[in-house]
This record gives C-alpha cells, sequence and structure tokens, in this order.
C-alpha cells in the first residue's frame, strides 16, 4: 500500500522508517519532509496548515492510509475534511484534538470526567490574571491555553513574574501569537511520565511510556523546549501503575469524549506528573509525542500498519501490541540559540558515518533541508540521534558515541539524558 505521511519533522522522519520496514508498505510519500526524510521517501511540499493544500494533496495522491503527525493539520481539522472524503486517515478529528489544541477545554474536561490534574484558574484578561493570581502558592505556572510548539508553558517563581508573563501572553509578545485565553495551574512536583495509549474511539490500548527532558540545560534548568531528548525503558513504572494509568487515565478520557459526541481515535499521549498525592494529568498531546517516538518506534515489534489500522477500524482492543525488551533512547541536537532565536543554513557534517557500523542507531532529522547538494540545519531541534539496547546506559553510549561524529556550527545538546533512571539504577 502507499501511506502519506504529513509532517516535516524527526517524528515523522521516526513514522516514515517505521512504515518502511512493514511489508505491507509498498511506498512512502511525505509532506512537506526534510533533508533526511527525503532519503527514503517522496517528499512534496506542502503547508501542513493550509486545510485546502493538505486535501488536495490526498486527492492528488490517493494513499491508501494518510498518517497525521504533528499538531497543526489536526487542529485546523484535516482528518475531518478527509473522513468525509472517505480516506482512511489516522488522527482525532478537530473537536477530539481539543484536547491538545485547548488547555482551557482540557481541564475543564478533565474536571468533568473525574481525571486527577492540577488546580487550576481559566483567565481571558490581565484584571482576571491578577484576580485568580492570589489562589496560587508560588511557584506558579502559566500556560498558553492554544498550541505553542512545546513552549507555552511558563513556570513563575512570584506573581509578579507570572503576571508579566501572563500579560506577554494575552499581547503575543511572547509567541508571536496573542492568547485570548491563559491557564493558571497549580505547581506541582515529582518525576514526569510520558503515557502513550492508542484509541479507537471506544478503547484505549497501552503503547509505552517514555520520559521526555522538557528543559533546554543538563539537570533540568533554563526555559522549557519541544524535547530535548526522551528514553523508555522495562519497568519505567509498574504494571499495576501502567494499569492504573490506563483505565483512570486514558480510558475515562475515550469515554468522555464518546459521551459528549467526539469519540477520541489516534495516540493520547498522556503527560504525568508521579506527585506524592498520586498520578495527576499535566498535559494532553493528541498525536505522537516527540521526542520520545523516536525512542519509543526503535522498540515496536508490532506492525506500524496493524497498529494505526486497529484505531481506524475500531479494533485496538484485539491488538497486541509488542514491544522489544530493554531501553531505547533518543538525544536532541539542536540549534545554538534554540529554544529563543537561532540561524539556519549551517551544514551538517558527520551524518553517514554516525550510523555506520552501528547496531540499533538511527539519526532522525527534525530540522533539516537539502541545499546545494548537503544537509544544513532548518529548525530548533535539527536531529534526534535515537539507539537501543538490552540496558539504557548501553543505549545511551551508543547515541552519544553516534552524536560525536556529528556538527554544525553552533551545535547544543544536554549530555544527561536519562539521568533520573542512572541515578535509580546506582542506588
Amino acid at each position: 500500500m502507499k501511506v502519506l505521511v504529513i509532517g516535516g519533522g524527526g517524528r515523522e522522519h521516526a513514522l516514515v522508517w517505521a512504515l518502511r520496514r512493514s511489508e505491507q508498505v509498498t511506498e512512502v510519500v511525505c509532506a512537506p519532509g526534510n533533508g533526511g526524510i527525503a532519503e527514503m521517501a517522496r517528499c512534496v511540499p506542502v503547508d501542513a496548515g493550509n486545510l485546502h493544500e493538505m486535501v488536495n494533496l490526498v486527492a492528488v495522491e490517493q494513499p491508501a492510509l494518510t498518517v497525521i503527525g504533528p499538531e497543526l493539520p489536526l487542529a485546523v481539522g484535516v482528518v475531518d475534511e478527509l473522513v468525509k472524503r472517505g480516506f482512511r486517515v489516522f488522527g482525532p478529528t478537530k473537536g477530539a484534538a481539543q484536547l491538545e489544541t485547548s488547555k482551557a477545554f482540557a481541564k475543564e474536561f478533565m474536571q468533568r470526567h473525574g481525571i486527577p490534574t492540577a488546580a487550576y484558574a481559566l483567565c481571558v484578561s490581565l484584571d482576571e490574571v491578577r484576580q485568580e493570581l492570589g489562589r496560587f502558592s508560588v511557584p506558579v505556572v502559566v500556560k498558553a491555553s492554544g498550541l505553542a510548539a512545546g513552549k507555552g508553558v511558563v513556570i513563575c517563581e512570584t506573581h509578579r513574574q507570572a503576571e508579566q508573563t501572563a500579560a506577554e501572553m494575552f499581547s503575543g509578545a511572547l509567541f508571536g501569537t496573542a492568547e485570548t485565553e491563559v491557564v493558571l495551574e497549580e505547581f506541582l512536583t515529582g518525576d514526569e511520565l510520558s503515557f502513550f495509549a492508542l484509541c479507537d474511539g471506544k478503547h484505549a490500548v497501552e503503547i509505552a511510556s517514555a520520559q521526555d527532558h522538557k528543559r533546554i540545560g543538563e539537570g533540568d534548568t533554563g526555559p522549557n523546549t519541544g524535547g530535548m531528548g526522551a528514553y523508555s525503558i522495562d519497568g519505567m513504572v509498574t504494571p499495576a501503575m501502567r494499569q492504573w494509568l490506563l483505565h483512570n487515565v486514558a480510558q475515562k478520557v475515550v469515554d468522555g469524549m464518546r459521551s459528549e459526541g467526539e469519540p477520541f481515535k489516534g495516540v493520547l499521549f498522556c503527560g504525568i506528573m508521579m506527585t506524592p498525592r498520586g498520578p495527576m494529568v499535566l498535559e494532553f498531546n493528541t498525536r505522537f509525542g516527540d521526542p520520545e517516538t523516536e525512542a519509543i518506534l526503535l522498540r515496536l515489534e508490532t506492525d506500524i500498519v496493524d497498529l494505526l489500522s486497529a484505531s481506524i477500524d475500531g479494533t485496538a482492543n484485539e491488538l497486541m501490541i509488542r514491544m522489544r525488551p530493554g531501553a531505547s533512547v533518543s538525544v536532541i541536537a539542536a540549534s545554538g540559540g534554540y529554544p529563543g532565536k537561532y540561524a539556519s543554513g549551517k551544514v551538517i557534517s558527520g551524518l553517514a558515518v554516525a550510523e555506520d557500523g552501528a547496531d540499533d542507531v538511527v539519526v532522525f532529522h527534525a530540522g533539516t533541508a537539502k541545499k546545494d547538494g548537503e544537509i544544513v540545519t532548518a529548525g530548533g531541534r535539527v536531529l534526534a540521534i535515537a539507539a537501543a539496547a538490552p540496558e539504557l546506559r548501553e543505549a545511551l553510549d551508543k547515541a552519544y558515541a553516534a552524536l560525536a561524529k556529528i556538527s554544525f556550527e553552533g551545535m547544543q545538546f544536554r549530555r544527561d539524558i536519562g539521568y533520573r533512571a542512572l541515578r535509580e539504577e546506582k542506588a
């Protein structure tokens, strides 16, 4: 079958890589793709935020399956339009994707359906922010309700900083687009967990768990990013906790969305904080996460086409999802200056030798392009170096050994991915 993947980041490269490994797939097309994806799929230029362009592309290509990678196409309703035209497409409708596209919707949804989450206040003006802030101790979390490329969360140490942050969100000074709603949230402490479930409108089935490193600096310091690396290991959570998360978070979401007339199909990413009071939901994503996907798909033994089809066909509960035992990691190489301003067009060297002779190591391209026959940087997060091994330490060693062979001007990366799990192993 021909499969079309919409998107052009590291997550989409990982999806294309997994699809190419399926015996059911004869051709993969990616739109718009990137410099690395172009090595294994036919790339077609498209604006992933333009509904008309995406629908026209599917009409022209006539794929047997369309896979939506990033959040923006979901937000503009591409799934709704493709399903209306009879195409098989993996991902939630615009209404169901509100779990990610509107943090305000997600918080109120969790409250309606008894899903544990932090105390919060929804504010549509700076006056409301000032009125509500007194209810929160510091630090306090200020969130943009809409999409902000994984960077719409600011942890504020004072009420004054929180008020200023909210003001910059409302004005558009912080992210370039003005927010109409801001969420104030109780600051939670504990270990974060990314819990992924496959959903088919009626059922939620566990795929895997991972842990993301959001902060730019080692030791989890500095501003939030879209993610600087992730790891997935056996025993990340106990079997009992996995079942609890499946039934008390993921399945409750599926049941709740169905009851509200917006059946949820696709991947549900549950961002969980394991607090002393128990697991609490930080956020939902309604698609494969990034950079967790680059790590998780290295361990996926089930044919990815079977996984995607089960979501579309309503048979997720009949699917046995098999994950390779052991550990997998992804380490992000980012542009200098990220998550702030950064320059693009820097030539990347060492890509060919990074994977050469290395077992279970894949360099996924996130923000790259081809220019004059060379691969150059074209984004904040440039590459995701992924590796798998029986043990976490070995997987990390493989990833960092490959990363050491790659260079571009201003390249930055964290050297402590997986440090919490390594610390627990020593303890």
